[in-house]
């Protein structure tokens, strides 16, 4: 996000603190077919339909997926219509639901990427949900959820949203270019391998990696090397830590070594995803959601892929990603039946397995591991269950109400010693570090 848009999140964030004073089965992931029987308080006096809205992030299969949900939805019962809207991506997303909030006009449910959760609850923004979650808990059956994906829904202890279309980081791998260029198809499973699959992929034309700098992925190799971002109390950062460095230094050497391309700019994202398309760079990093787009892409341009997890350095590690599903607060008690019934039908079994198939998003339902529709995926398709095998070593993503402007800086910062070499590591997250605990220890 724009230095601007940053600047007026915490803004408008500040000045709503100071006018604020907050279908499921019998299987807890079972069809939503329940949404027939909606609450006594679902629907209004004149046997209208109650109308909400949901707003939601990206386009392309992720919004085929939502659009058809929904669609599913309001086809399984009369009482509740809920009118889906696209509104670009999460930055975008959030910024218009904090400016319809404060206008009187947000959406009853919408997604959240899983790191904004705490700066919105903390705002008065979202309704605690363990009062729904307690009275529907034999249909909802909460711990049907995957564990590795729940670190995100709790505020300080506080139940606000359930995980929806979840993710981590996996590494795409072109196969075809490792064998042509005599390597394991396998992959490499450590830092060191990649560096040794880099150099020989050097001398046959091939960058190995093109990679944007991205707060996800560097969170990721910081869990690899046994550190964390944040000190336990989210108060202070531990960017300029040993283990937070290595990252940068590993970067650095490998893109000084042309072994890697790092893009950088609003397109950067973008140019790592064309360059492994088109085949000049034998890996990504990438969310989980990619996989089915990447079965499209590899078949188009003729060429076998793969997905393995992030290569290891003392460890393995990756923080978990995507959105859940929040409703905000201020709702009527008949609006907040029925967006509770809504996300209640949107997080079964059912709805995981689909958008799962249909994108490549986690399964958020042990149920929906067991089921025979996701076991002949995985064994036609294994580049889906990577993610899932690699939620072993997920962890939640920080919290905290400043870390959205804390990514931000510590991006900038990792980029500036990858762009000039007289900036070293060390002193990039120095300085980052202590811009990051000014805004952590207020």
């Amino acid at each position: 996000m724009k230095r601007r848009k940053r600047r007026s999140f915490l803004t408008l964030m500040l000045g709503m603190a100071m006018m604020l004073s907050a279908c499921g089965g019998e299987s807890g992931g079972g069809a939503a077919t329940n949404a027939s029987a909606v609450s006594a308080n679902t629907g209004n006096a004149s046997g209208e339909k109650i109308q909400i809205k949901y707003w939601y992030a990206f386009g392309e299969k992720i919004e085929e997926a939502k659009q058809e949900l929904v669609k599913r939805f309001n086809e399984s019962q009369d009482k509740i219509e809920v009118v889906a809207e696209y509104q670009g991506n999460y930055d975008d997303l959030h910024a218009k639901v904090q400016a319809a909030f404060a206008a009187g006009d947000a959406p009853a449910v919408t997604d959240l990427e899983i790191a904004s959760t705490g700066t919105f609850a903390r705002y008065g923004m979202l309704q605690e949900l363990a009062p729904f979650a307690e009275k529907d808990k034999d249909q909802l059956k909460i711990d049907d959820f995957n564990p590795g994906l729940m670190g995100n829904a709790y505020v300080d202890g506080k139940l606000y949203g359930l995980p929806f279309m979840r993710s981590t980081p996996i590494m795409y791998m072109n196969v075809s270019l490792l064998e042509k260029a005599g390597l394991d198809p396998a992959g490499p499973k450590t830092w060191a391998e990649f560096e040794e699959y880099g150099r020989v992929l050097k001398k046959k034309g091939i960058t190995a990696m093109t990679m944007p700098v991205d707060i996800w992925f560097y969170e990721g190799l910081v869990a690899q090397s046994g550190g964390q971002v944040l000190a336990e109390d989210g108060k202070s950062g531990l960017f300029n830590t040993p283990e937070a460095v290595e990252p940068v230094e590993f970067w650095k050497k490998l893109a000084s070594e042309g072994l890697i391309k790092i893009p950088v700019g609003d397109e950067a994202g973008a140019t790592a995803d064309k360059d492994w398309a088109n085949q000049t760079s034998a890996f990504k990093f990438g969310s989980t959601a990619g996989v089915a787009g990447a079965i499209d892409i590899s078949k188009g341009n003729n060429f076998e892929f793969d997905t393995a997890f992030m290569p290891a350095n003392k460890s393995y590690g990756v923080p978990t990603g995507g959105c859940q599903l929040v409703m905000t607060s201020k709702l009527s008690e008949e609006e907040q039946a029925a967006a509770w019934e809504f996300i209640k039908f949107m997080t079964t079994t059912e709805s995981t397995i689909y958008q799962s198939k249909h994108v490549g998003y986690l399964p958020t339902r042990l149920s929906a591991l067991e089921t025979e529709e996701m076991q002949s995926l995985y064994k036609e398709y294994p580049q889906y269950k990577v993610a899932v095998d690699q939620l072993e070593y997920a962890r939640p993503r920080p919290m905290e109400t400043a870390y959205p402007e804390v990514a931000k800086l510590v991006k900038s910062a990792i980029e500036k010693t990858l762009l000039d070499p007289k900036v070293t590591p060390q002193q990039a997250m120095d300085e980052a570090n202590e811009k990051a605990n000014a805004l952590l220890s207020k």
